[in-house]
C-alpha cells in the first residue's frame, strides 16, 4: 500500500506550515549531506571486506604451496 498523489501534497504542505519556507532548502542540504555520509560509509565497508577477503584468498593459496 504506498502513497498517491494526495497524500504525497498533504504531507509537503505540512512540512511546509511546521518549518517554514525559510528552513526547508537549509534541512534539504542536510539530509543530502546524511545521505552522501550514509553511501561512503557503506563503500568504505564494502571495500574493507573485499579487501579482507582478498588477503585471506592469497594467504590460503601460499599455504596450499608451501
Amino acid at each position: 500500500m504506498g502513497l498517491g498523489g494526495w497524500e504525497i501534497g498533504v504531507i509537503l504542505v505540512a512540512i511546509l506550515i511546521i518549518f517554514g519556507p525559510k528552513r526547508l532548502p537549509e534541512m534539504g542540504s542536510s539530509l543530502g549531506k546524511a545521505i552522501r555520509e550514509f553511501k561512503n560509509a557503506g563503500k568504505e565497508i564494502q571495500n574493507d571486506i573485499t579487501q579482507t577477503m582478498n588477503e585471506n584468498s592469497s594467504d590460503m593459496n601460499s599455504k596450499k604451496d608451501a
